[in-house]
């Protein structure tokens, strides 16, 4: 919940980020989470390791980069949360799952898809360390405005009253 009136509790956004599909996915997800919470995406507020090799950065100096400014951020955050689509959880989320756990942060998940790797679900140590997994981005959004104070019941059903169903896809 809010520390305080005035300031957004801020979120680490973690998942993958190395295809042009997952970052603009991770991206629109950070827009619609922005009303609510002060999104850190790595991808956007970190930098990427790729680009910075591109630019000219030595590759240990940019690795050390990417892992200082995300690991400050992860400090920071109030909250996580993982993006779990795909067969398996991407490493690097992987990683920042478990530093948020061990530091306190509260751990969330928004999984959308049904491919998995293991029968049962994920990972044992994906899963425990989250407090909710969200299926879906709507279900993710409304427990955002809850979460943040802002929700909207009032808009709500004036929107199920006109029969209009809003819904945003990434």
């Amino acid at each position: 919940m809010l520390k305080d009136n005035h300031k957004k509790n801020r979120m680490y956004l973690a998942g993958p980020l190395f295809s042009l599909a997952e970052r603009t996915f991770n991206h629109n997800l950070k827009q619609l989470l922005n009303p609510f919470f002060e999104v850190y995406l790595p991808q956007e507020d970190g930098g990427l390791l790729v680009y910075m090799i591109k630019a000219g950065m030595p590759a240990e100096l940019a690795k050390e980069k990417v892992f200082d400014v995300d690991v400050r951020a992860m400090n920071e955050c109030d909250l996580v949360l993982i993006i779990l689509d795909g067969r398996t959880v991407d490493e690097g989320a992987a990683f920042e799952l478990g530093f948020a756990y061990a530091k306190g942060k509260q751990c969330y998940g928004l999984k959308t898809g049904p491919r998995q790797l293991l029968a049962i679900g994920n990972n044992p140590m994906i899963d425990i360390p989250l407090e909710r997994i969200f299926v879906s981005i709507e279900e993710l959004i409304d427990w955002a405005k809850s979460y943040s104070g802002q929700d909207t019941c009032k808009d709500d059903n004036e929107e199920k009253k006109s029969g209009v169903i809003r819904t945003e896809t990434v």
